[in-house]
């Protein structure tokens, strides 16, 4: 069987993969599958926090940077640049500073130097706007995705499956800058 047959073998089964060349090589192709299924939901859901945030009275910002806020917005305690990295994944620290930098110049966070350490906290400001994306979140998202009744255990389901399998890519990852 050639790789063109095997690959329309994966796609006759019922996968739906992005790169039918990666899934016709692998014994796994729900991985492809799933591979598939996360740029269409890392894609829409970047689109969606950029739009969700211009509704809310902040255009212009990037999905990085309304992660961002929303990271120093969590449980209104004081955050350190390299705990908004742990928490988010982020390697590059850079990109987060300068994330970090614009929306200090939109009035969103503040820096404070509390000993040696840089922290940051979220503005007035910046709490009434992410207040107000959680208010257009549940109008326009929770409301309509609790509609379908999908069952609850299931969403969180997947939602473990997608950080051990996180956890596989970022050993993969280390593992292939050792190549």
């Amino acid at each position: 069987m050639s790789t063109h047959d095997k690959t329309l073998d994966v796609l006759d089964s019922g996968h739906i993969v992005s790169s039918a060349h990666l899934a016709a090589s692998s014994s796994v192709p729900e991985l492809s599958e799933f591979e598939f299924g996360l740029i269409l939901a890392s894609n829409a859901f970047d689109r969606w926090m950029v739009r969700c945030m211009a509704a809310a009275g902040q255009p212009g910002l990037t999905s990085l940077e309304v992660l961002v806020l929303h990271s120093v917005t969590h449980r209104q305690r004081p955050k350190r640049l390299s705990d908004i990295c742990l928490v988010l994944g982020i390697e590059d620290s850079h990109t987060v500073v300068y994330a970090l930098k614009k929306l200090e110049s939109q009035g969103l966070v503040t820096r404070v130097r509390q000993g040696k350490e840089k922290l940051v906290l979220i503005t007035p400001e910046g709490e009434a706007t992410c207040q107000r994306y959680g208010e257009i979140r549940e109008r326009l998202l929770v409301n309509a995705v609790s509609a379908l009744r999908l069952d609850p255990k299931a969403i969180s389901a997947v939602a473990s499956t997608m950080r051990v399998l996180s956890g596989h890519y970022d050993q993969a990852t280390r593992t292939a800058a050792t190549l």
